[in-house]
């Protein structure tokens, strides 16, 4: 089955519009990660749906239209209910959530603008326009708010290993490398046996696992190692087949990959357990990042080790806090202060020469 045709059937309003079925199977054809598609198919899905029961035309809609969308997201109550984290808008979807949705929208009508269907693109986005007022910088449709990263304390990070040293030795192994390597969530799962170097204590991250389609080579620590050794004695108990690293142990999916979804339980499970309910698959990425600052690694060195096209991405990741801040300004100003001592002394020196002379 293609992939428009299964996004068909899961949102079945796809299938109701051509265009947007074309420009959906544009995106597969060009080699696009199937978690994007699906994602995009979803937030097109949502604005269509808004159209169809305002008896709007997609292809003709103008921005009233898309303020009325917008208005919708922003008040919309999350499907989850008491299980969402945190809340940016106030409402019920993260303002990181609602860009999401217009995301797909916007390039749908990017889309229509190529095919020569529209002259003009109702979304629009925040953009940099000489002559502008205010700096020249037109406003998006939706305030994109740019919140600091959490991570958790040192306390909360030993409740969380507290919790941790109960569980299997494959969800150790797991947390650790996510940890040692700063692992997205499908570049962890997606590990193959032969990804692995045990002799050097590196791993490959293959470009098809990553969010932007960059391979890198990432170290892991000692103590890692020592238990990915133990997993891959346990693995081989559960199949001797190389492949995927991560396998199942439920009776259903027994020795299959193990699913994203699966390892997202596992750490939900682990915060809840541990009371630290902001803890998520990607809180050790953010936490890696943040340490190596700690430790002064030069910003293009950390973008290097995420796999992180431009410094900008990897400035959003690191978390330094505000005590970290100020020990950075009183070092500074200790070295400042202290050539500034050392002008003052000299000056004190060439005084005392004056009246020897």
């Amino acid at each position: 089955m293609s992939t428009t045709a299964a996004l068909g059937r899961k949102w079945p309003i796809l299938g109701r519009h051509e265009r947007a079925a074309e420009w959906l199977g544009v995106w597969s054809d060009l080699g696009r990660a199937p978690r994007t598609i699906d994602a995009y198919a979803r937030g097109l899905a949502e604005y269509l749906a808004m159209c169809d029961r305002a008896g709007v035309d997609p292809i003709t809609a103008n921005k009233a239209h898309i303020a009325v969308y917008v208005r919708e997201l922003t008040s919309r109550p999350s499907h989850r209910g008491a299980n969402v984290i945190s809340i940016d808008s106030g409402a019920g979807l993260a303002n990181s959530t609602i860009q999401q949705r217009l995301v797909p929208v916007r390039l749908f009508y990017d889309y229509l603008m190529e095919e020569g269907l529209r002259e003009s693109n109702p979304v629009g986005r925040g953009r940099y326009t000489p002559g502008r007022r205010r700096g020249g910088h037109e406003r998006g449709l939706v305030p994109r708010m740019t919140k600091l990263p959490w991570i958790p304390s040192e306390q909360q990070w030993l409740d969380i290993l507290g919790i941790a040293a109960a569980e299997p030795i494959r969800n150790r192994v797991m947390l650790a490398l996510a940890y040692d390597a700063a692992l997205r969530r499908e570049e962890l799962c997606s590990l193959r046996t032969d990804d692995l170097d045990p002799a050097h204590r590196t791993l490959r991250v293959r470009a098809e696992t990553t969010k932007n389609r960059l391979e890198r080579i990432v170290p892991y620590s000692a103590p890692t190692g020592v238990l990915l050794s133990g997993y891959l004695a346990h693995r081989a108990t559960i199949s001797r087949a190389r492949g995927p690293l991560f396998l199942s142990e439920s009776r259903r999916n027994h020795a299959q990959p193990l699913s994203l979804w699966t390892w997202s339980k596992v750490i939900r499970r682990i915060a809840l357990e541990a009371d630290v309910p902001r803890f998520s698959t990607h809180t050790t990425r953010h936490l890696c990042l943040t340490d190596l600052a700690r430790m002064g690694w030069e910003l293009h060195a950390i973008a290097t080790f995420a796999g992180h096209r431009n410094t900008e991405s990897t400035l959003t990741y690191i978390h330094l806090s505000g005590r970290d801040l100020a020990e950075k300004l009183n070092r500074g100003m200790e070295q400042i202060h202290g050539w500034r001592v050392q002008m003052l002394a000299r000056l004190d020196e060439s005084a005392a020469a004056a009246v020897t002379r």
